[in-house]
C-alpha cells in the first residue's frame, strides 16, 4: 500500500533533471573556464562597441581652423578610436576574468592578504606631513627649481583654495547632510563683496576679507529660510537654482558688477601695509634682500594657506560643539533629532551660514588674488568640482578632502603636461584636450572602488572613555 501510495503521488511529476555533463573529452573545471572565457569576450565585445560609439564622436572627430582660416574643418583621428576602443575591450576582458564572473577573483585574494597586514593609523602620519609639506613647499622650488617656481606656486595656491572650500562646504554636506549645489554663489559674494568695497572706497585687505565673510553668511541665512521643509533632490534643485540666480544677478546689474565685463584692477594684500614693488619702501628694500617677483607669489600662498588651516581648525573645534553635534544628528535622522528637542531651524542655519562664511573668505582670495573678476568665474562647473572634492575624500572627513583637492586639482594640472602619451596615441595627441576626459575616467574608477571616499573612517566627535575610528558603512552620508 504504500509503496502503492508512493507511485500514486508521484503521477504526473517530471522526473528529476539529469546533471549536464560535460563534453566528451572535456572535464568539467575545463567546460567551466570555457564558459567563463566566452561569456567574458561577449561581455568585453560589447563594451567594446560602447566605446567606439561614444569615442567615435568625441575623439575620431576634432574641430580645427579651415583653410585660410575661414570656418571651421574637421580633423578625423580614427587611429585614436581605434586605441580607446582596443583599451576598452581588452581591460573590460581582464576584469570579467580575473575580477567579475570568476568565483575566486584575484581583489578577493589581495583583499585577505591586506585584512593579515597590520592596520597602520594613516590620518595620524598623513595629516603632519601634508603639513609639513604645505609650509616648505615654496622654499624647496625657489632653492632647487627656481624656473618652475613661479608655475607650482600658482598650482599650489590654486588647491589650497579649492581645500578651503572643500573644508567649508564640508561643514553643509558632511557633517548637517544638507545637500548644496549652489556653494559656488557664496564663493560669487565674498569675491565681489570685497572688489566693490576694494576698488569703491579704497579699503584694505584685511578690512574687507571679515566683510566679504560676514556678507557671505547673511546670504547664506538668506538661502537657509526658503529650504528649511526641503530635502534630498528637492534641496539640491533649490540650491543649484541659487547659484544660477547670483551668476545672472551678477550679469545683469551692470550699474553695480559692471556686468560681464567683470571688475578689474583689484588692489592686492601688503605685508603688513608693505607692498611688493620694486624700488624704495618695497619689501625687498625694507628686508634688505634683492627683489624678485616671486616674493608675492610666496606671501599669496601662505596667506591661503592659513586661511585653509583656519577653516580646518574652526570647524574641527565647531564639530566638538553641541552644534556640531546636533550638526551629525541632523544628518544621521532628523526625525529623531526633532524627537530629542533639538531646533532643525537653527541647526540648519547655522550650517548654512558657516559654510557661506569660509567660502566668502575664499572668494575674497580668489580677487584679491587674480585682480580681475567676471561672472564667468562662478558657474555651476565649480560648485559641481567643490562638491566632487568633499564627496570623494569622503564626507566629514577633514584630512580625505585636503588629499581629493591634490587629487582633483593637482591632476588635472599634471594632465596638460603628459606629452608621454603622445609615444601611445601618435604625435598629434594633445593630452590638454583630453585631461577631463581621463580625469573623469579616473574619477569614475575611483569611487566604483572607494565609494564611501578616499577616507572610508570617521573619529566621533563625542566618545566614552575611549576614541575609537567608526567605518563609514555605519555613517549615514545625509541628503538633507
Amino acid at each position: 500500500m504504500a509503496a502503492e501510495a508512493t507511485e500514486n503521488r508521484n503521477v504526473g511529476v517530471p522526473p528529476a533533471a539529469a546533471p549536464e555533463r560535460a563534453p566528451a573529452g572535456k572535464s568539467t573545471a575545463a567546460a567551466g573556464r570555457d564558459s567563463l572565457l566566452v561569456a567574458s569576450l561577449k561581455d568585453a565585445f560589447f563594451g567594446a562597441l560602447i566605446a567606439l560609439a561614444l569615442a567615435a564622436p568625441l575623439v575620431g572627430l576634432q574641430t580645427v581652423p579651415g583653410a585660410a582660416g575661414m570656418g571651421l574643418a574637421l580633423n578625423q583621428q580614427w587611429g585614436q578610436v581605434a586605441i580607446v576602443v582596443a583599451i576598452v575591450f581588452f581591460g573590460r576582458l581582464l576584469l570579467n576574468v580575473f575580477v567579475w564572473k570568476t568565483d575566486n577573483p584575484i581583489t578577493g585574494v589581495i583583499g585577505g592578504a591586506l585584512t593579515r597586514v597590520p592596520s597602520i593609523p594613516v590620518g595620524k602620519f598623513a595629516t603632519p606631513i601634508l603639513l609639513l609639506l604645505a609650509f616648505v613647499l615654496p622654499i624647496i622650488v625657489v632653492v632647487y627649481a627656481p624656473q618652475q617656481s613661479r608655475y607650482v606656486l600658482d598650482v599650489g595656491t590654486l588647491i589650497l583654495t579649492y581645500v578651503m572650500l572643500g573644508w567649508g562646504l564640508n561643514i553643509v554636506v558632511g557633517l548637517a547632510g544638507l545637500l548644496d549645489l549652489g556653494y559656488v554663489a557664496f564663493y560669487a559674494v565674498g569675491a565681489y563683496s570685497y572688489a566693490l568695497l576694494a576698488v569703491n572706497f579704497g579699503w584694505s585687505f584685511w578690512i574687507c576679507l571679515p566683510l566679504a565673510g560676514i556678507l557671505a553668511a547673511f546670504w547664506g541665512i538668506l538661502l537657509g529660510f526658503p529650504v528649511l521643509r526641503l530635502r534630498g533632490d528637492y534641496l539640491a534643485i533649490v540650491t543649484l537654482a541659487f547659484g544660477e540666480i547670483i551668476r545672472l544677478v551678477l550679469i545683469n546689474w551692470f550699474d553695480l558688477t559692471n556686468g560681464p565685463n567683470g571688475i578689474s584692477q583689484i588692489p592686492r594684500p601688503g605685508f603688513f601695509g608693505i607692498d611688493f614693488v620694486r624700488g624704495e619702501g618695497g619689501f625687498a628694500d625694507t628686508f634688505g634682500i634683492p627683489f624678485s617677483p616671486n616674493h608675492r607669489i610666496v606671501f599669496l600662498y601662505y596667506l591661503i594657506l592659513v586661511l585653509a588651516l583656519m577653516t580646518s581648525f574652526v570647524s574641527a573645534r565647531i564639530r566638538r560643539l553641541p552644534v556640531g553635534r546636533a550638526w551629525e544628528a541632523l544628518r544621521e535622522d532628523e526625525i529623531a533629532c526633532r524627537s530629542l528637542g533639538i531646533n532643525t531651524t537653527n541647526t540648519k542655519l547655522t550650517a548654512f551660514a558657516i559654510g557661506a562664511m569660509f567660502g566668502g573668505f575664499a572668494g575674497s582670495f580668489f580677487a584679491t588674488r587674480q585682480g580681475f573678476i567676471s561672472p564667468e568665474s562662478f558657474n555651476f562647473l565649480e560648485s559641481a568640482t567643490i562638491l566632487a572634492i568633499v564627496v570623494l575624500g569622503g564626507l566629514g572627513s577633514q584630512i580625505g578632502v585636503a588629499v581629493a583637492a591634490v587629487v582633483m586639482i593637482g591632476g588635472i594640472e599634471l594632465l596638460r603636461n603628459l606629452s608621454w602619451l603622445k609615444a601611445v596615441f601618435g604625435p598629434d595627441f594633445d593630452p590638454s584636450n583630453y585631461r577631463m576626459l581621463i580625469f573623469g575616467l579616473v574619477m569614475v574608477a575611483i569611487m566604483v572602488w572607494r565609494p564611501r571616499g578616499l577616507v572610508s573612517t570617521r573619529v566621533p566627535s563625542v566618545f566614552y572613555k575611549k576614541r575609537k575610528t567608526v567605518a563609514a558603512e555605519f555613517v549615514e552620508e545625509g541628503r538633507g
